[in-house]
């Protein structure tokens, strides 16, 4: 275990190492990528910190993040029961459910930008297109696997079908949910930065734009920088959670 943390800190420490290298040696004579490297990153997220703008795009594109897997969520794991439990409907829906799945988020910005104007709304409509589905497969794939032979004895037992769902098909897909969770959480947050482009002024995706704007190279890198962050922190989070709920099922 020592050695597999010494190895993560020096894959880490060498990524930064290759990233100073190209961005201050490499592209020293570039006006726009020497801007760019970690010193200049890590000033400028000290200046957003300092200023509150860091902090409050990072809660702002959290709360756009959780309330879109929340919907998600919902509507996922229902699909995701329907599907497993009625195979017609699954087989019916197939080639329109493969179709949406298949297009992507940021193709119906317009149209969300439309009927929900400029703002949070659109965003999480967004998310939600794009973290629904890896939630109702992984839940519907969940649901095929459970064992007939529970489900036969929790009837003779006498159980209705609420308490069937209840008591043996959903601690046993809990697993499949989880996971389902999960991968909609990495898709919703590379969604959520083009999505904050869209006429918002707040967000993570904004300090992209706004940088960008700016012609703030620095600003830009440290966008990148706290977006991976952000993403990496929600998704170790993400992890150890689901297993102590894994466990708890």
């Amino acid at each position: 275990m020592k050695f597999e943390n010494l190895s993560r800190t020096l894959t880490t420490l060498s990524a930064v190492l290759i990233w100073w290298i190209l961005t201050e040696v490499v592209a020293n004579g570039s006006p726009i990528i020497s801007e760019m490297g970690p010193g200049d990153a890590l000033r400028k997220v000290q200046e957003y910190w300092a200023t509150g703008f860091l902090a409050q795009s990072v809660l702002v594109s959290l709360y756009r993040l959780l309330v879109g897997l929340a919907i998600s969520f919902v509507i996922g794991v229902g699909l995701g029961l329907l599907f497993g439990t009625k195979p017609l409907v699954e087989r019916s829906t197939s080639i329109i459910v493969q179709y949406l799945r298949m297009t992507s988020p940021l193709a119906w910005a317009p149209i969300a930008v439309i009927l929900l104007g400029i703002g949070s709304l659109p965003v999480i409509a967004l998310i939600v297109l794009a973290a629904t589905w890896p939630i109702a497969l992984s839940t519907a794939n969940g649901v095929r696997n459970v064992s007939k032979d529970w489900v036969k004895v929790s009837k003779t037992l006498g159980a209705t079908e609420q308490e069937t769902l209840r008591h043996v098909v959903a601690p046993a897909i809990s697993s499949h949910v989880l996971t389902g969770v999960r991968l909609a959480l990495g898709v919703s947050w590379i969604v959520i930065v083009p999505a904050e482009m869209l006429g918002v002024d707040s967000g993570l995706g904004f300090m992209v734009l706004n940088a960008r704007d700016q012609l703030s190279y620095d600003g830009l890198a440290a966008a990148m920088f706290i977006i991976g962050l952000v993403g990496y922190f929600l998704d170790l989070a993400a992890q150890n959670l689901f297993k102590r709920l894994s466990k708890a099922f």
